[in-house]
């Protein structure tokens, strides 16, 4: 009995590739991103999409193929896939949910401190001997005990904002509606979050509804004391304005693993010493990407096998 043939998009690791391999007839989306070099016959024999990628996947690529029935997304976020669009054309969509959330969560605290206590500028201070020649490394802050912000308090948001009990902070969060927590203060207004905290961290899921939800005015209200950190998706916060408010300290520090036009960020981002850059790695460990690679297979081995598709966004 010949393997189902399936469409892949980037590259992947070696256990993920082989045992791929072993379940499908793989083929791969052209590295220049043009359809027509893939001919129409082949494009006929695709059901199913093992996509990853940061790139649009929108109607285009979607028509190219009709008889399309599954996108499997590897990753959580699939703000890049035009859902609505696959929808509308009987095409399923799946991701990798709750496998990644502790990774994303423990990254995004280890950013907050990193960038509170100055971790990365002292290991340079050590290193460049400024510690023997100077003395001491400039004092930093405290984390324990200050106001925290959860923006989204989804599965990322939760587990980030449960780490931080351990350190005894004040957790506030924001969404539309309360949420079952210990204790846990809510906001439905954002701007009455940062106001009301000296961390707001972002993890809010992207896509059109969210694009700068982190606006001029949220940025203005955390105020020239307030840290930011990004584990959201860049889209989610105004860049311009962000950078303005780093640039003029009316906003004392930035951190964040992901950015409007990554890998090629904005320039300005690079100049700055108040802001710690992650290279969009939150998910970046072995044993995690090992967990999305299999819940990928699992979802496309669900669906040639007519059987419930384990984690369906649509």
């Amino acid at each position: 009995m010949s393997k189902p043939h399936i469409l892949t998009f980037e590259t992947y690791d070696d256990w993920d590739s082989e045992p791929m391999r072993n379940c499908f007839t793989v083929h791969q989306f052209p590295v220049s991103g043009n359809l027509q070099e893939l001919d129409q016959g082949f494009r006929e024999q695709i059901k199913a999409f093992a996509f990853k990628g940061h790139s649009i996947l929108g109607a285009e690529i979607i028509d190219g193929f009709p008889n399309l029935e599954l996108i499997a997304n590897y990753g959580v976020g699939y703000d890049t896939i035009d859902v609505d669009y696959a929808s509308s054309k009987g095409i399923r969509v799946t991701n990798t949910p709750d496998v990644l959330t502790d990774d994303v969560a423990d990254l995004a605290v280890g950013m907050l401190l990193a960038l509170n206590r100055g971790i990365v500028g002292a290991d340079a201070w050590v290193r460049s001997g400024n510690w023997a020649s100077n003395g001491a490394y400039p004092l930093q802050r405290t984390i324990s005990g200050v106001a925290v912000g959860i923006a989204g308090l989804g599965r990322i948001g939760r587990a980030v904002a449960s780490r931080l009990q351990g350190f005894n902070t004040n957790i506030h969060y924001y969404s539309r509606s309360e949420k079952d927590t210990p204790g846990w203060s809510h906001h439905n207004d954002l701007i009455d979050l940062a106001r009301s905290v000296d961390v707001l961290i972002v993890a809010v899921s992207g896509g059109p509804e969210t694009e700068k939800i982190i606006s001029k005015e949220v940025i203005n209200a955390i105020g020239a004391d307030g840290l930011l950190v990004n584990c959201a998706r860049g889209s989610t916060v105004d860049e311009e304005a962000l950078i303005h408010a780093l640039e003029t300290k009316a906003l004392r520090g930035f951190a964040s693993d992901v950015f409007n036009s990554e890998p090629d960020i904005d320039k300005r981002l690079l100049t700055l010493d108040n802001v710690l850059l992650q290279p969009h790695q939150s998910s970046g460990t072995v044993e995690t990407r090992m967990k999305m690679g299999q819940l990928q297979r699992d979802n496309l081995l669900a669906f040639f096998g007519g059987k419930p598709l384990l984690t369906p966004v649509n």
